[in-house]
């Protein structure tokens, strides 16, 4: 294998720390996708209830707790998803997105289930599932709330964040007059923290929709009822400063976000902090389909495998690792119809499925620490016979590094459980890869995952 094809990184070439308000920032465009909001909805809800914060006089420590979650709200996202396509049949982006704007009566609920269930089902499965929806519809919004929320807190727990952080986050969707989920909490049970988020991400998404003053509008008309009165107060004074709504437009909104005080607080983020970001937004990922379960985790331990088969240096294998980690950020833009969809895609799901890598990239792009496996995570679908995607990148277009995911993923794929097949015995699986030796994959990478594959077996016995 010629060293050219390398893409090796040397721990002089990448800066030594990082800021973790932009890093965070940057990931959360990941969030956004599977919540189906215009992109940096968790960056705008992040400005709208930092200054809500700074117009209640909130403490140093408090404020920055509280723009952590906002950040972070969105973290348990995807653990729902897959549960909401079961129940509603319907696409989970699509419906997460739309049942935002709707008005917070039950009616209203009620009329947006119907409007959306089963779309795309037939008549007789349409009735059966509006039944058992209606029959249920207490107990399906309370598990599907529930899975987010705990969830979401679980994974900050494991980034290291604070206790407030975890709990702002698992009652995000707690409303003041107690008809909210996961536990109904009401008026000062909920943490003043997660009333200011679930009150920010409403007026983004309002005002993305309509405008300043229907977000004005809706967030007073749901004060007393989501919304503590004195947050809403909170924010009707915050906005009328000149520079509030121009500046949740303008552009340079990201750059304003990464100055405010909380941002510049924060610690910087050591190299083994960045192994633990990249393990928790995998898990973001994985969780959004039962058939993807710790698939990134496997990837990742096959993708070091072969690493170390061919020799690299600790510190390469670290950055490989990562890259393997991240590799299907861009899966969070795929509705779960697509993704655990039993049967033949059609060319509209298998666009929507080759548009994945190029996400995972534009992701990773935006975000200092992994800008440089941003084109690993795109090509990891490429062929050496050009016929891959995104690009139809082949030969040596095609980097070492990215021909050794390339392997570590489809050998995961084929020896786990699909919504279409079972999983499929190593000797098999092998066999398939053999096949297309020289075409698709690259034939070091696969004897170095052999000889990975019986280390670990001796090793095991």
């Amino acid at each position: 294998m010629s060293t050219s094809l390398y893409l090796t990184q040397s721990a002089d070439a990448r800066p030594h720390s990082f800021k973790l308000a932009e890093l965070l920032g940057a990931l959360s465009y990941a969030l956004d996708l599977t919540e189906g909001q215009p992109a940096g909805h968790c960056i705008r809800g992040c400005y709208i209830g930092t200054r809500i914060g700074e117009a209640l006089n909130l403490p140093d420590e408090t404020l920055r707790d509280l723009y952590y979650t906002l950040l972070l709200k969105d973290l348990g996202c995807s653990s729902n998803a897959a549960r909401i396509c079961e129940l509603y049949l319907a696409d989970d982006i699509a419906f997460k997105r739309d049942f935002k704007t709707i008005d917070t009566s039950m009616s209203a609920a009620l009329r947006f289930v119907f409007a959306q269930t089963g779309l795309e089902a037939g008549l007789g499965e349409r009735i059966r599932t509006l039944i058992s929806v209606v029959q249920k519809s207490g107990k399906i919004a309370r598990e599907v709330m529930q899975t987010r929320c705990h969830r979401g807190a679980d994974i900050a727990g494991r980034m290291g964040f604070s206790q407030t952080v975890q709990d702002g986050i698992l009652s995000l969707d707690e409303h003041w007059d107690g008809s909210g989920q996961p536990q109904g909490l009401k008026h000062r049970q909920i943490p003043q923290i997660s009333g200011i988020a679930l009150l920010a991400q409403i007026i983004d998404v309002f005002h993305a929709e309509s405008g300043p003053e229907a977000a004005l509008s809706e967030a007073v008309a749901r004060s007393g009822v989501w919304f503590d009165p004195d947050l809403v107060a909170a924010f009707v004074t915050a906005q009328q400063a000149p520079d509030f709504w121009p500046l949740l437009a303008s552009p340079d909104l990201e750059t304003q976000v990464f100055a405010m005080t909380p941002a510049l607080q924060s610690a910087p983020v050591d190299e083994d902090y960045l192994d633990d970001i990249a393990a928790a937004f995998a898990d973001v990922v994985d969780a959004k389909s039962p058939f993807t379960a710790d698939h990134s985790n496997r990837v990742t331990l096959y993708t070091d495998m072969i690493a170390e088969e061919f020799g690299l240096s600790p510190d390469h294998r670290r950055w490989l690792r990562r890259a393997a980690l991240l590799h299907d950020l861009g899966k969070l833009a795929i509705s779960n119809q697509v993704l655990d969809k039993p049967g033949k895609l059609d060319a509209e799901e298998w666009a929507a499925i080759r548009r994945h890598p190029a996400e995972s990239a534009a992701i990773l792009g935006r975000v200092a620490a992994f800008a440089d496996i941003a084109p690993i995570a795109c090509a990891h679908h490429e062929r050496l016979d050009g016929k891959g995607y995104p690009h139809g990148l082949k030969g040596d277009e095609i980097c070492l590094e990215a021909r050794i995911l390339t392997v570590a993923d489809v050998f995961d794929a084929l020896t786990a459980e699909r919504p279409y097949r079972a999983a499929m015995p190593i000797a098999k699986a092998l066999e398939i890869l053999d096949a297309d030796a020289g075409a698709a994959f690259d034939p070091a990478c696969i004897a170095a995952l052999k000889s990975g594959l019986a280390k670990l077996a001796t090793a095991a016995a």
